[in-house]
């Protein structure tokens, strides 16, 4: 079924989504990486791609909070491969801070990439699904965006809108073999987040063991992440089953056991 699709990732030069396009390419997709790291380390991470899973991968660097390069982005990535099939908004940036505190381009940054960016995406990718009958959008949200979290506001509003914005999508597109998603996972070791705690078991000289530990702590009850892996693979299942095209899903991944609990709306999702 996916065999020659092709699967845009955004934020996917690393951890989860690199997760995701390993899923992709291992089930025959085209894949194409989006980052804003330097060409050649993303073109290296395409070429690891395609010699690991045997599919075609491209890098396409763009900074997602500029409306221009999003728009060559998708021009780039539907000319490479004849059409984007598959879209995961996975990119996202992430602000500490409390309201009061928080800069207002910080805010403005969050908006653009982590909202602004899918529905551009989104928008630009769906008069091409509809035109050859097929589509599958993927918003990954958050734990945080059913929620919520401290000195996170950004991160928080994004991840909650996104679960809307993919109510309304999948409302538009019902009837169709084209279906959108909001996966909701917990805390990721994310390189971001693992750059995080480093930095705080420095700044405190304990332990990264220490660190991560105080960090999980009133995040994840078990106080372990949920890996890369067991959220990336679940993604076969909603982008071939039947049942996702009733309406849409979300779905949210428990740290403690890396299972997930999965609703479904039938009416108003």
């Amino acid at each position: 079924m996916l065999a020659g699709k092709c699967a845009l990732i955004t934020g996917s030069t690393a951890g989860l989504g690199y997760a995701i396009a390993e899923m992709l390419a291992a089930s025959g997709c085209n894949i194409v990486l989006n980052g804003v790291a330097p060409a050649d380390e993303g073109d290296a991470a395409a070429v690891a791609l395609a010699r690991d899973r045997g599919a075609q991968a491209v890098y396409e660097r763009a900074d997602l909070s500029e409306l221009a390069q999003i728009e060559r982005l998708v021009a780039a990535a539907s000319a490479r491969f004849g059409g984007i099939d598959i879209v995961v908004n996975n990119a996202v940036v992430r602000h500490f801070a409390p309201i009061e505190t928080l800069a207002p381009a910080e805010w403005e940054h969050s908006l653009a990439v982590n909202l602004t960016a899918p529905f551009h995406i989104v928008r630009l990718v769906l008069p091409g699904m509809r035109a050859r009958g097929f589509g599958r959008i993927f918003n990954l949200s958050s734990y945080y965006g059913v929620r919520g979290a401290e000195a996170r506001v950004g991160y928080v509003t994004t991840k909650t809108a996104l679960i809307g914005l993919t109510r309304a999508i999948a409302l538009e597109t019902d009837g169709t073999d084209i279906t959108c998603n909001a996966i909701c996972p917990g805390t990721l070791p994310t390189p971001d987040i693992m750059g995080r705690i480093e930095q705080q078991a420095a700044a405190q000289s304990i332990s990264v063991e220490e660190a991560t530990k105080a960090y999980l702590s009133g995040r994840r009850p078990a106080g372990r992440f949920v890996s890369s892996e067991s959220v990336a693979g679940n993604f076969f299942d909603t982008i071939t089953l039947d049942l996702v095209r009733t309406k849409c899903f979300y779905f949210i991944f428990f740290a403690e056991s890396n299972q997930y609990y999965r609703r479904k709306t039938k009416l108003f999702c």
